[in-house]
């Protein structure tokens, strides 16, 4: 049975779902689901690729509040659970490989 990531995947590569293990709280409400859409070049800049790539810290947040959903402030970045700023740094990261790139690294992690 397709989960609700692998549907919004399937239908929209430039889209990822993250479901966070520790919830954001911003004021009265909670935050328990994000949605990362691929950036364009000009949310890019002034980051650089590699480090994008790399996981940095830094670059991922500058990034993320230009393409999350709801938009996060870089003060709730800060106080992410590094588990969920792992996985929504790799999701970042993934959007910048190509298409045959994503196909080959998931077939290779589903052989």
């Amino acid at each position: 049975m397709a989960t609700p990531e692998t549907v919004t995947q399937e239908t929209n590569p430039n889209e990822a779902q993250v479901e966070l293990d520790t919830p954001i709280s911003r004021g009265e409400t909670t935050i328990s689901h994000l949605t990362l859409r691929k950036p364009s070049a000009g949310e890019l800049r002034g980051v650089s690729l590699a480090e994008l790539l790399q996981l940095d810290v830094t670059a991922v947040r500058k990034v993320l509040p230009r393409i999350s959903n709801p938009t996060l402030t870089d003060q709730e970045i800060g106080r992410m659970d590094p588990a969920d700023l792992l996985d929504v740094a790799a999701k970042v990261a993934g959007f910048l490989l190509k298409k045959a790139q994503r196909e080959e690294i998931s077939a290779s992690l589903n052989a």
